[in-house]
């Protein structure tokens, strides 16, 4: 038996243990493996690739949102021909899951990498919005080398702190084709406002409502997709303890203390912690205010909790990276920080392109170890 015919085994015994069909398994394991022995590859039914992305959600250690993980929306775009055909797909995707707001948890998968271990199409992009970043020092400092292929191939952004980036999309001969995202139909963006301080307005900070991760792979069962696009909803840390505050980033936490009147000058005065929750506060009240899904970290800590509980009721041990689970803002006020997780990585699940780890594919970074990439 060779690695994906074991692989595609232990991935159907364990989908139709769970889906309470054995005998249906027993036949489709006959069925992959003349598969395999045909064509040296095979393709998963709809029933085991819902559940396969779903168990990947369920196994994804960097992930605090699991919760929800038996909601998430399979979209099945394996037949995808054409770059036009991905990129209406991925409109769809973002109009989906936007929902007027009550944001819905869904991924889109596209055709699985090849017997010559080839991805028929990935996107370049790490999300499908994403603001766009300059040498000038404008706008997202993360995006730089993404913002300069886009450029490279005839994309030109208005030079603002916030231009979406058109989607980037590559096929298996090395063609790239751009794909301008509408403002209107694609893209939800939630201006901040703090719920006391009006001046805080001036800092003219936003965000994209739906983070999108489209950069990572999805593996089940042995059989790889190099595009898969998944999204859950935002945690607030994310946002204003990440992506505005970091200094590798926006870097806005100064900016933020001096709105509020704060001596930047003294550490001890704990000027940087002071502003960084009135950020976060910022942040939360305007989603609640857009009446947009998000989550403070207290309440996702609980979730995850709610979600360990039950894990161990259906007999299953919880993995997890502590270090991505505890929030950046007040860890040691959330009940993960004093526990303890195996760190195995189970599959399915999803990995960066490189593979040596599991991700995160619904908060992509909310621990204090990493470098965010929301």
């Amino acid at each position: 038996m060779n690695q994906l015919e074991m692989k595609a085994a232990s991935f159907i015994k364990q989908c139709y243990e769970e889906l309470e069909d054995y005998e249906k398994g027993q036949r489709r394991m006959k069925e992959i493996y003349t598969e395999i022995a045909v064509s040296g590859t095979y393709e998963h039914t709809y029933e085991e690739l819902a559940y396969g992305v779903r168990t990947a959600w369920r196994n994804s250690n960097k992930c605090v949102g699991r919760l929800f993980w038996e909601s998430l929306h399979v979209f099945d775009a394996r037949e995808t021909k054409t770059f036009e055909e991905m990129a209406d797909a991925a409109r769809r995707h973002l109009q989906f899951a936007w929902n007027k707001g009550k944001i819905r948890p869904a991924v889109t998968i596209f055709p699985q990498r090849n017997a010559e271990e080839e991805d028929p199409f990935r996107f370049l992009n790490h999300q499908l919005v994403r603001y766009a970043g300059y040498e000038s020092g404008v706008g997202d400092p993360a995006s730089l080398e993404l913002t300069k292929t886009a450029e490279t191939l005839g994309w030109k952004g208005e030079g603002t702190d916030f231009d979406v980036l058109p989607l980037m999309l590559k096929n298996n001969r090395g063609e790239v084709s751009l794909f301008e995202l509408d403002k209107n139909e694609d893209v939800q963006e939630i201006v901040f406002t703090h719920p006391e301080v009006e001046a805080f307005s001036s800092l003219g900070l936003k965000w994209y409502a739906i983070p999108v991760i489209s950069d990572m792979e999805l593996e089940i069962g042995g059989i790889i997709y190099g595009a898969a696009p998944f999204n859950g909803w935002y945690m607030g840390t994310e946002i204003g303890a990440r992506n505005l505050a970091d200094p590798f980033r926006y870097n806005k936490l100064k900016e933020t203390a001096e709105v509020f009147g704060l001596d930047t000058q003294k550490a001890a005065g704990l000027w940087k912690d002071r502003a960084l929750v009135e950020l976060n506060r910022a942040v939360l009240h305007s989603f609640s205010e857009a009446e947009v899904s998000i989550v403070d970290h207290h309440t996702a800590a609980e979730q995850f909790r709610i979600f360990c509980e039950r894990e161990k009721r259906s007999g299953r041990e919880v993995t997890g990276e502590w270090t991505w689970l505890i929030p950046p803002l007040s860890p040691a006020s959330v009940s993960i920080f004093h526990n303890e997780y195996d760190n195995t990585v189970k599959t399915p699940n999803f990995f960066y392109r490189n593979r040596k780890t599991g991700g995160c594919p619904f908060h992509a970074s909310t621990g204090t170890g990493k470098a965010s990439l929301n």
